[in-house]
């Protein structure tokens, strides 16, 4: 007979025993297909029947995948877009999750968007307020200056082909708001400014005017707007004197803008906004070979002598270089003169000023660039696009205006700049020239695809910006 100390040591062992013993039976009384050798490490499947034991709110799609559970909101949807709400592509088409940004697009009425161009809905289309772009039918952006802020217009036709093709661009439309990143308002704010900016009697406010109180009406309503106040819209304002009436209540969602000009700091800023190009007037310089001993004009300007601001600098600086051999100023827009006369100017230039006007940018800078010709910036407050990942200086020269007034300055700097030095920006310029172009459709790396590559970078602070928007609760954020 074993001691008292070892028969008590031997009790719970032969507890232990029977219920690990009655554990393996009631497993295999529920059915073989339910086990799974220890040593296999592989888990046990789970059945429908298993998920009734999730508290109420949580993903079952989420915990069947094993991903981390994302807790439903108060109308019965997953909260988190990378839970797997988005629906996969259809085979052919671009799956939004390969995407850089996924855009939600407001199915706006035309007379925000195309309507401006004349288009309409064609009979018999079921109320549809998009053109079929995939059918090689777009409308038609008007010509001329209008065209330097047609971004909003290019933009908007990627998104709406983005969904038909694979594999998938920088930016990929969804059709539920809930698995976007960023939402976009297609109002062609550019366009209304240029067209509709003045009233036409006998009524005494604008089209546009009155576009812009009707925007502001109809995002401030949308669900979309309330859960983010706006920090996740994305709002295409690139003419300078666009959205005047607007911008200030729409001043939470990120702005596509040419500068910060005529923008509060309190609205617009590089932190929230988007800087993007304007569209380039001159004619792209293919298959350029006109290297420094081919371009026999060392400076060249193109524009206004006189505006109403940074006039000053502009006259100062023509009353200086004026009489300097090889510099060449040609006066009034690529309207005035034609583009191709404008062009051959850029192209047989070796340097072309770029100097701040009504506003700190123009699309003097991306003529030249298209022209490869070395652009000479003097623009004290510019901003440029996509320059967090694009070093201007190294196919630009930037000067303070407080120096390029200084008499010789400004030629002793551009004469000191050899051959050598100037090859190198020349070839950097052949091989940036295609960020700056806009066309439909997009092409890897050109101006639209930069932008959505921008804009997705803003993606985690816009994300930020929103999850704070709503720590307030529902009826703080409708008193503001």
């Amino acid at each position: 007979m074993a001691p008292p100390r070892a028969r008590a040591l031997l009790l719970p062992l032969a507890a232990a025993t029977v219920l690990v013993a009655s554990t393996i039976f009631l497993f295999a009384a529920a059915g073989a297909s339910r086990w799974r050798p220890a040593d296999t490490g592989l888990p046990v499947p789970a059945s429908p029947a298993d998920f009734s034991a999730l508290p109420i709110g949580v993903s079952v799609t989420s915990a069947a995948k094993g991903k981390e559970l994302s807790f439903l909101d108060e109308n019965g949807r997953p909260d988190d877009p990378s839970s797997g709400s988005a629906a996969a592509a259809e085979p052919g088409r671009c799956d939004p999750r390969d995407a850089a940004v996924r855009v939600f697009v407001y199915d706006m009425p035309p007379e925000f968007h195309f309507g401006l161009l004349g288009w309409a809905p064609p009979s018999g289309n079921g109320g549809g307020v998009w053109p079929d772009v995939r059918g090689g039918t777009v409308p038609r952006y008007p010509g001329g200056l209008n065209q330097q802020h047609s971004v909003e217009y290019w933009l908007t036709l990627d998104l709406l082909a983005s969904s038909s093709v694979a594999p998938c661009g920088p930016a990929v439309r969804v059709a539920d708001s809930r698995d976007a990143d960023v939402i976009f308002v297609p109002f062609f704010a550019s366009l209304s400014y240029n067209r509709h900016s003045k009233a036409v009697p006998p009524e005494k406010v604008s089209r546009d005017t009155s576009l812009q109180e009707k925007l502001v009406r109809y995002l401030v309503a949308q669900p979309e707007w309330k859960r983010s106040g706006g920090a996740d819209h994305v709002v295409v304002a690139h003419h300078p004197n666009s959205l005047l009436h607007a911008r200030s209540a729409l001043f939470p969602a990120v702005f596509v803008l040419s500068d910060f000009g005529r923008y509060h700091p309190r609205v617009a800023s590089l932190e929230k906004d988007l800087i993007a190009p304007y569209r380039h007037m001159a004619k792209t310089f293919l298959n350029d070979t006109a290297g420094f001993d081919d371009r026999p004009t060392l400076l060249y300007f193109r524009g206004a002598i006189y505006r109403k601001e940074g006039g000053n600098i502009r006259q100062e600086l023509y009353n200086m270089l004026k009489d300097e051999k090889d510099v060449f100023f040609s006066f009034g827009s690529v309207q005035d003169h034609g583009v191709s006369k404008a062009s051959q100017g850029m192209h047989s230039s070796k340097f072309c000023l770029n100097i701040a006007g009504d506003t700190p940018s123009s699309n003097r800078l991306f003529d030249a660039i298209v022209s490869h010709c070395v652009p000479v910036i003097i623009s004290d407050d510019i901003e440029l696009p996509y320059e967090d990942i694009l070093d201007y200086s190294k196919f630009s020269i930037f000067v303070r205006s407080s120096d390029a007034i200084k008499k010789g300055y400004l030629m002793r700097l551009i004469k000191g700049i050899n051959k050598h030095r100037w090859t190198r920006m020349w070839k950097r310029l052949k091989e940036v020239d295609k960020h700056f172009e806009y066309q439909f459709p997009s092409h890897k790396d050109d101006a639209v695809q930069m932008i959505w590559q921008a804009l997705a970078r803003k993606v985690p602070s816009i994300r930020l910006k929103a999850h704070r928007f709503r720590r307030s609760p529902r009826s703080e954020r409708g008193s503001k």
